[in-house]
């Protein structure tokens, strides 16, 4: 039971600097390559749809376990330990966000993935 609630507060923790992130990619006095990493990594997390689809077996999590809390990992430590904590304040008491962004991101790259295969599978005429 233990393990249990060490993961729910985990993933209450993730959700949290998410959305910190997103505060923070839009903050003043947040340094410009933080508010990069930041933007970046809280677009695609707030995205509703995944680069790698959850219903590909074993990968299409890797994203969610993997790839976002290492990219919020690297975005934290770039935000000024104090300014983080207010943000992660700011965001326990907000909602959250949705990313259009990441959403328009993510369809592009999967266009761009069917147009690249249609390109190299369609049959060109002689």
């Amino acid at each position: 039971m233990a393990m249990l609630d060490t993961a729910k507060r985990w993933a209450r923790g993730i959700k949290r600097d998410t959305v910190a992130l997103w505060l923070a990619a839009r903050d003043p006095r947040v340094p410009w390559y933080a508010k990069a990493a930041a933007g970046a990594v809280a677009a695609y997390a707030l995205s509703p749809i995944d680069l790698i689809p959850d219903f590909i077996p074993i990968i299409g999590y890797l994203d969610d376990l993997l790839i976002v809390p290492l990219g919020i990992m690297l975005a934290v430590k770039l935000i000024p330990a104090g300014l983080m904590q207010e943000l992660r304040d700011e965001a326990t008491r907000s909602a959250k966000p949705v990313s259009k962004a990441g959403l328009i991101f993510i369809i592009a790259i999967w266009m761009l993935a069917a147009m690249a295969l249609l390109w190299l599978f369609w049959p060109m005429p002689a």
